[in-house]
């Protein structure tokens, strides 16, 4: 089989300015050619991820001989083409636009290919999966429209991961472009809030977009052997919908142990009864060796293994980001 695009959908450095994110060397070593890092969530104020992205910027534009930062598509392909790893940006939440689409426009002109509305809890814009578990399941509102339209119009990437079923099904019906789940598992698998019905997966797939496969154990419904739960949460995307609607996005924390930028109080956005703490097991880009022989001997043919690697997002990138 030729060398395959592996795209990761979405991985977290810290939220920090000023460290040295050499991490990222091992990331594209272990066969990475795209990560999406997330430079913000709803609790972090903007002025804060601006100067995260900033820090991000200039460490990546420092080292043009190992890393790319992707506006384009042509800036993916280039740089697989020349060995290095592509990156871009994306926004957990909305609640860093202030209300304010030209601040949304800063941040896709400063890096960011993916956004979704709400990271957990209800905001102004949309409702988080959390607060529709304890049952308040709000859609879209007015400035949540917005945003949808402007995403559609930036060329940024609808991202519904971590939304409530009401607001994902609201954004797929409204996008024009494809949308995405850049890291969420089946919950029919692992009843888990995080986690994405049927319908969900089914609605994805009717926009054109994917479902990335995420590594985090509870996500899983497993602490150990994480590439093998991984691989049946692939099946059971690639039995409902094809294999051309199924990604992976690890959701790594590529710098474990680094003090990170949180809020002091984690309850409400990471609740304890739904399996959160902080030894929470990650799979990593090092699973893919396991990840591919197991599609393998389950039986996926070359294109299938291509397509859930990368390819599959690569092509929901070309139908949404600026040409």
């Amino acid at each position: 089989m030729p060398k395959k695009l592996v795209w990761d959908a979405h991985s977290c450095l810290p939220l920090r300015p000023g460290l040295d994110f050499s991490v990222l060397s091992r990331h594209a070593a272990a066969g990475v050619d795209f990560v999406s890092i997330n430079v913000g969530m709803d609790f972090n104020p903007w002025p804060d991820m601006l100067r995260v992205i900033a820090s991000y910027r200039a460490w990546i534009l420092a080292r043009p001989e190992q890393f790319v930062l992707a506006g384009r598509i042509e800036d993916v392909e280039a740089a697989r083409r020349d060995g290095k790893m592509a990156i871009a940006f994306d926004l957990e939440g909305s609640e860093m636009l202030d209300g304010d689409i030209d601040l949304f426009r800063l941040f896709r002109d400063l890096g960011v290919r993916q956004i979704h509305l709400a990271y957990n809890r209800n905001n102004r814009a949309a409702g988080g999966c959390h607060d529709a578990e304890d049952g308040n399941d709000v859609g879209l509102s007015d400035w949540g429209r917005r945003i949808v339209a402007a995403a559609n119009q930036f060329g940024v990437m609808m991202d519904c991961s971590h939304s409530s079923y009401r607001t994902s099904m609201e954004v797929m019906e409204q996008s024009l472009r494809p949308v995405v789940f850049s890291h969420a598992n089946a919950r029919a698998l692992t009843d888990h809030p995080r986690n994405i019905r049927d319908d969900q997966i089914r609605a994805c797939a009717a926009t054109g977009g994917v479902v990335g496969i995420t590594g985090i154990g509870p996500f899983l419904g497993v602490s150990d052997d994480l590439a093998a739960a991984m691989l049946r949460h692939i099946d059971h995307v690639a039995a409902m919908v094809g294999p051309a609607h199924v990604g992976l996005g690890f959701d790594a924390s590529l710098m474990p142990g680094v003090a990170d930028a949180l809020p002091p109080d984690r309850e409400p956005w990471w609740p304890a009864r739904f399996g959160y703490g902080g030894n929470t097991v990650r799979a990593g880009a090092e699973q893919l060796p396991a990840i591919v022989e197991g599609l393998q001997q389950r039986g996926y043919d070359d294109a299938s293994v291509h397509g859930i690697l990368g390819e599959n997002f690569l092509r929901v990138a070309r139908a949404c980001w600026l040409p």
